[in-house]
Protein backbone atom coordinates (compact mmCIF):
# COMPACT_ATOMS: atom_id res chain seq x y z
CA UNK A 1 0.00 0.00 0.00
CA UNK A 2 1.16 3.51 -1.05
CA UNK A 3 1.20 5.92 1.51
CA UNK A 4 1.85 9.94 1.36
CA UNK A 5 3.67 9.65 4.52
CA UNK A 6 3.88 12.70 6.73
CA UNK A 7 7.82 12.61 6.67
CA UNK A 8 8.62 15.38 9.95
CA UNK A 9 11.66 14.53 11.82
CA UNK A 10 11.14 16.85 15.66
CA UNK A 11 14.37 18.43 16.25
CA UNK A 12 15.16 20.19 19.26
CA UNK A 13 16.79 23.29 17.56
CA UNK A 14 12.95 24.03 17.08
CA UNK A 15 12.08 25.29 20.73
CA UNK A 16 8.97 23.38 21.86
CA UNK A 17 5.96 26.04 21.36
CA UNK A 18 5.25 25.50 25.05
CA UNK A 19 7.72 27.96 26.14
CA UNK A 20 6.79 30.87 23.35
CA UNK A 21 5.29 33.70 24.30
CA UNK A 22 3.19 35.34 21.59
CA UNK A 23 2.19 39.81 22.62
CA UNK A 24 -0.96 38.92 23.61
CA UNK A 25 -3.01 41.54 25.10
CA UNK A 26 -6.78 39.43 25.71
CA UNK A 27 -6.13 36.23 26.14
CA UNK A 28 -2.49 36.09 27.37
CA UNK A 29 0.01 32.93 27.36
CA UNK A 30 -0.76 32.31 30.55
CA UNK A 31 -4.16 32.13 30.13
CA UNK A 32 -3.76 29.44 27.89
CA UNK A 33 -1.94 27.34 29.65
CA UNK A 34 -4.28 27.74 32.43
CA UNK A 35 -7.45 26.98 30.57
CA UNK A 36 -5.91 24.06 28.59
CA UNK A 37 -6.99 21.20 31.47
CA UNK A 38 -10.08 22.61 31.25
CA UNK A 39 -10.68 22.27 27.61
CA UNK A 40 -9.77 18.28 28.08
CA UNK A 41 -12.67 18.64 30.88
CA UNK A 42 -14.93 20.27 29.19
CA UNK A 43 -14.80 18.84 25.54
CA UNK A 44 -15.78 15.08 27.73
CA UNK A 45 -18.53 16.92 29.45
CA UNK A 46 -19.79 17.84 26.09
CA UNK A 47 -18.99 14.33 24.41
CA UNK A 48 -20.67 12.57 27.55
CA UNK A 49 -23.89 14.67 27.17
CA UNK A 50 -23.85 13.77 23.57
CA UNK A 51 -23.88 10.38 24.43
CA UNK A 52 -26.76 10.53 26.20
CA UNK A 53 -28.37 12.20 23.55
CA UNK A 54 -27.75 8.62 21.65
CA UNK A 55 -24.70 9.97 19.83
CA UNK A 56 -23.42 6.78 17.66
CA UNK A 57 -19.67 7.34 17.98
CA UNK A 58 -17.56 8.60 14.46
CA UNK A 59 -21.21 10.19 13.13
CA UNK A 60 -20.34 13.19 11.12
CA UNK A 61 -21.57 16.43 12.93
CA UNK A 62 -21.11 20.14 12.19
CA UNK A 63 -20.46 21.53 15.61
CA UNK A 64 -21.75 25.12 16.00
CA UNK A 65 -18.86 27.01 18.17
CA UNK A 66 -18.02 30.71 19.88
CA UNK A 67 -14.89 32.64 20.47
CA UNK A 68 -14.73 36.01 21.94
CA UNK A 69 -11.94 38.79 22.03
CA UNK A 70 -11.81 42.88 22.81
CA UNK A 71 -11.52 43.78 19.07
CA UNK A 72 -13.63 42.55 16.34
CA UNK A 73 -10.38 42.55 13.98
CA UNK A 74 -9.06 39.84 15.60
CA UNK A 75 -12.16 37.83 15.75
CA UNK A 76 -12.21 38.74 11.74
CA UNK A 77 -8.51 37.58 11.29
CA UNK A 78 -9.57 34.19 12.90
CA UNK A 79 -12.83 33.68 10.77
CA UNK A 80 -10.96 34.12 7.83
CA UNK A 81 -8.14 31.71 9.36
CA UNK A 82 -11.07 28.98 10.21
CA UNK A 83 -12.75 29.53 6.66
CA UNK A 84 -9.31 29.14 4.46
CA UNK A 85 -7.66 26.68 6.52
CA UNK A 86 -11.09 24.30 8.13
CA UNK A 87 -13.40 24.88 5.69
CA UNK A 88 -15.40 26.19 8.62
CA UNK A 89 -18.52 28.64 7.83
CA UNK A 90 -19.25 31.86 9.64
CA UNK A 91 -22.89 32.58 11.17
CA UNK A 92 -22.13 36.11 12.70
CA UNK A 93 -20.43 38.47 15.18
CA UNK A 94 -22.33 39.54 18.09
CA UNK A 95 -21.19 41.67 21.34
CA UNK A 96 -21.63 39.86 24.34
CA UNK A 97 -20.56 41.90 28.28
CA UNK A 98 -18.43 44.24 26.63
CA UNK A 99 -16.33 41.48 24.14
CA UNK A 100 -16.97 40.58 20.55
CA UNK A 101 -18.42 37.42 19.58
CA UNK A 102 -17.50 35.13 16.56
CA UNK A 103 -20.35 32.40 16.11
CA UNK A 104 -19.27 29.91 13.45
CA UNK A 105 -20.09 26.47 12.83
CA UNK A 106 -17.38 23.23 11.47
CA UNK A 107 -17.80 20.95 8.40
CA UNK A 108 -18.63 17.02 9.27
CA UNK A 109 -16.22 16.04 12.07
CA UNK A 110 -16.61 12.43 13.00
CA UNK A 111 -17.43 12.78 16.76
CA UNK A 112 -15.38 10.40 19.71
CA UNK A 113 -14.70 11.37 23.29
CA UNK A 114 -11.09 11.52 21.94
CA UNK A 115 -11.64 13.35 18.50
CA UNK A 116 -13.66 15.98 20.53
CA UNK A 117 -11.08 16.86 22.83
CA UNK A 118 -8.26 17.42 19.79
CA UNK A 119 -10.79 19.74 18.33
CA UNK A 120 -11.12 21.71 21.42
CA UNK A 121 -7.37 21.84 22.30
CA UNK A 122 -7.27 22.61 18.18
CA UNK A 123 -9.43 25.73 18.52
CA UNK A 124 -8.19 26.63 21.49
CA UNK A 125 -4.61 27.01 20.33
CA UNK A 126 -6.01 28.44 17.01
CA UNK A 127 -7.82 31.27 19.39
CA UNK A 128 -4.82 32.17 21.24
CA UNK A 129 -2.67 32.72 17.90
CA UNK A 130 -5.21 34.99 16.88
CA UNK A 131 -5.73 36.79 20.62
CA UNK A 132 -9.06 35.48 21.11
CA UNK A 133 -10.78 32.90 23.79
CA UNK A 134 -12.33 29.57 22.62
CA UNK A 135 -15.67 30.33 24.31
CA UNK A 136 -18.35 27.60 23.65
CA UNK A 137 -19.40 24.86 21.43
CA UNK A 138 -22.12 22.15 20.97
CA UNK A 139 -24.20 20.13 18.28
CA UNK A 140 -27.12 18.20 18.17
CA UNK A 141 -27.37 14.61 17.63
CA UNK A 142 -28.45 12.96 14.30
CA UNK A 143 -30.56 10.08 14.73
CA UNK A 144 -29.50 9.05 11.67
CA UNK A 145 -26.27 9.66 11.62
CA UNK A 146 -23.57 9.34 8.64
CA UNK A 147 -20.14 7.02 9.43
CA UNK A 148 -17.42 6.58 7.92
CA UNK A 149 -16.63 4.02 5.70
CA UNK A 150 -14.65 1.29 7.69
CA UNK A 151 -13.69 -0.84 4.75
CA UNK A 152 -9.89 -1.67 3.65
CA UNK A 153 -10.38 -0.09 0.09
CA UNK A 154 -11.16 3.39 2.27
CA UNK A 155 -7.91 3.38 4.02
CA UNK A 156 -6.00 5.00 1.79
CA UNK A 157 -8.27 7.56 1.38
CA UNK A 158 -8.74 8.41 4.50
CA UNK A 159 -5.17 8.77 5.39
CA UNK A 160 -4.20 10.83 2.23
CA UNK A 161 -7.30 12.61 3.78
CA UNK A 162 -5.52 13.25 7.07
CA UNK A 163 -2.42 14.36 5.34
CA UNK A 164 -4.33 16.90 2.84
CA UNK A 165 -6.09 18.17 6.55
CA UNK A 166 -2.62 18.72 8.20
CA UNK A 167 -1.01 20.24 4.81
CA UNK A 168 -3.89 23.05 5.39
CA UNK A 169 -3.26 23.72 8.85
CA UNK A 170 -6.58 21.50 10.00
CA UNK A 171 -4.71 19.48 12.76
CA UNK A 172 -7.95 18.38 14.45
CA UNK A 173 -9.04 17.12 11.36
CA UNK A 174 -5.55 15.29 10.58
CA UNK A 175 -5.92 13.09 13.92
CA UNK A 176 -9.33 12.70 13.55
CA UNK A 177 -8.78 10.73 10.01
CA UNK A 178 -5.98 8.44 10.88
CA UNK A 179 -8.06 7.40 13.69
CA UNK A 180 -10.57 6.30 11.17
CA UNK A 181 -7.62 4.39 9.34
CA UNK A 182 -6.55 2.62 12.47
CA UNK A 183 -10.06 1.70 13.11
CA UNK A 184 -9.78 0.02 9.75
CA UNK A 185 -6.08 -1.30 9.64
CA UNK A 186 -5.12 -1.09 13.55
CA UNK A 187 -1.61 -2.41 12.94
CA UNK A 188 -0.51 0.30 10.66
CA UNK A 189 2.25 2.29 11.80
CA UNK A 190 2.41 5.21 9.34
CA UNK A 191 -1.01 6.37 11.09
CA UNK A 192 0.26 5.89 14.71
CA UNK A 193 3.32 8.07 13.59
CA UNK A 194 1.68 10.92 11.87
CA UNK A 195 -0.92 11.00 14.55
CA UNK A 196 1.73 11.80 17.55
CA UNK A 197 3.27 14.44 15.68
CA UNK A 198 -0.16 16.19 15.05
CA UNK A 199 -0.81 15.10 18.75
CA UNK A 200 2.78 16.76 20.27
CA UNK A 201 1.62 19.99 18.18
CA UNK A 202 -1.58 20.29 20.28
CA UNK A 203 0.66 19.77 23.36
CA UNK A 204 -0.44 16.46 24.40
CA UNK A 205 3.45 15.01 25.06
CA UNK A 206 1.83 11.77 26.40
CA UNK A 207 -0.41 10.90 24.37
CA UNK A 208 1.65 11.46 21.29
CA UNK A 209 4.32 9.23 23.04
CA UNK A 210 1.75 6.28 23.16
CA UNK A 211 1.38 6.41 19.57
CA UNK A 212 5.41 6.29 19.23
CA UNK A 213 5.33 3.47 20.96
CA UNK A 214 2.23 1.64 18.85
CA UNK A 215 4.22 2.60 15.85
CA UNK A 216 7.16 1.01 16.80
CA UNK A 217 5.96 -1.92 18.75
CA UNK A 218 4.18 -2.43 15.37
CA UNK A 219 7.23 -1.46 13.33
CA UNK A 220 10.71 -2.31 15.49
CA UNK A 221 12.64 -0.36 12.84
CA UNK A 222 10.90 2.98 12.49
CA UNK A 223 13.67 5.19 13.07
CA UNK A 224 12.16 8.37 12.40
CA UNK A 225 9.33 7.13 14.92
CA UNK A 226 12.38 6.36 17.50
CA UNK A 227 13.94 9.55 16.78
CA UNK A 228 11.01 11.42 17.28
CA UNK A 229 10.05 9.79 20.52
CA UNK A 230 13.20 10.46 21.36
CA UNK A 231 12.59 14.16 21.11
CA UNK A 232 9.62 14.20 22.46
CA UNK A 233 10.87 13.05 25.70
CA UNK A 234 14.19 15.28 25.68
CA UNK A 235 11.61 18.31 25.33
CA UNK A 236 9.76 17.34 28.70
CA UNK A 237 12.77 16.45 30.59
CA UNK A 238 13.29 12.62 30.39
CA UNK A 239 16.70 12.99 29.00
CA UNK A 240 17.94 9.17 29.81
CA UNK A 241 14.79 8.09 27.54
CA UNK A 242 15.87 10.07 24.89
CA UNK A 243 19.67 8.88 24.70
CA UNK A 244 18.08 5.25 24.80
CA UNK A 245 15.82 5.96 21.60
CA UNK A 246 18.62 7.71 19.57
CA UNK A 247 21.07 5.08 20.28
CA UNK A 248 18.54 2.58 19.23
CA UNK A 249 18.61 4.82 15.64
CA UNK A 250 22.19 4.50 15.58
CA UNK A 251 21.97 0.82 15.64
CA UNK A 252 19.62 1.14 12.46
CA UNK A 253 21.56 3.76 10.83
CA UNK A 254 24.98 4.33 12.37
CA UNK A 255 25.03 7.39 10.39
CA UNK A 256 22.33 9.54 10.54
CA UNK A 257 23.58 13.28 11.05
CA UNK A 258 20.03 14.29 12.84
CA UNK A 259 20.22 11.63 15.23
CA UNK A 260 23.88 13.04 15.92
CA UNK A 261 22.63 16.52 16.33
CA UNK A 262 20.21 15.70 18.80
CA UNK A 263 22.14 13.59 21.18
CA UNK A 264 23.97 17.05 21.13
CA UNK A 265 21.37 18.70 22.30
CA UNK A 266 20.26 16.32 24.78
CA UNK A 267 23.72 15.67 26.20
CA UNK A 268 23.71 20.05 25.89
CA UNK A 269 20.50 19.87 28.36
CA UNK A 270 22.38 17.26 31.06
CA UNK A 271 24.81 19.95 31.04
CA UNK A 272 27.44 18.03 29.50
CA UNK A 273 28.88 20.51 27.34
CA UNK A 274 32.00 18.51 25.86
CA UNK A 275 30.20 15.54 24.78
CA UNK A 276 27.05 17.73 23.43
CA UNK A 277 29.87 19.53 21.15
CA UNK A 278 31.70 16.29 19.77
CA UNK A 279 27.95 15.26 19.01
CA UNK A 280 27.17 18.67 17.31
CA UNK A 281 30.43 17.80 15.29
CA UNK A 282 29.55 14.68 14.36
CA UNK A 283 26.41 15.63 12.86
CA UNK A 284 28.27 18.27 10.77
CA UNK A 285 31.18 16.07 9.31
CA UNK A 286 27.95 13.76 8.22
CA UNK A 287 26.03 16.69 6.48
CA UNK A 288 24.26 18.37 9.38
CA UNK A 289 25.17 21.82 8.17
CA UNK A 290 22.55 23.33 11.17
CA UNK A 291 24.83 22.12 13.51
CA UNK A 292 27.15 25.00 13.08
CA UNK A 293 25.01 27.32 14.83
CA UNK A 294 24.86 25.04 17.93
CA UNK A 295 28.83 24.56 17.23
CA UNK A 296 29.27 28.57 17.15
CA UNK A 297 27.49 29.51 20.08
CA UNK A 298 28.37 26.57 22.72
CA UNK A 299 31.37 24.83 21.11
CA UNK A 300 35.42 26.44 21.51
Amino acid sequence: MLKKLLLFILTLSIYNSYSQEMENTYFTWDDFVNNFGKEMVSAEDVYENMKKSELTDFAYTKLDFHFISDKKEKLEKLNEYLKSNYGYSFEKYTTWEGSFELRGKTDLFPITKDNLMFWALDMAKRGYEFDCKFDAYGAEVDKEPILPEFTESKEDYYFNKAIDLYNSNNLSGAIANWTIVLVINPKEPNSYYSRAIVKNELYTWKSAIADYDKAIEIAPDFISAITNRGTVKDENGDYEGALQDYEKALELEPNDAMTYFNIGNTKYNQEKKTEACVNWKKAKELGAEYAQERIEQHCE
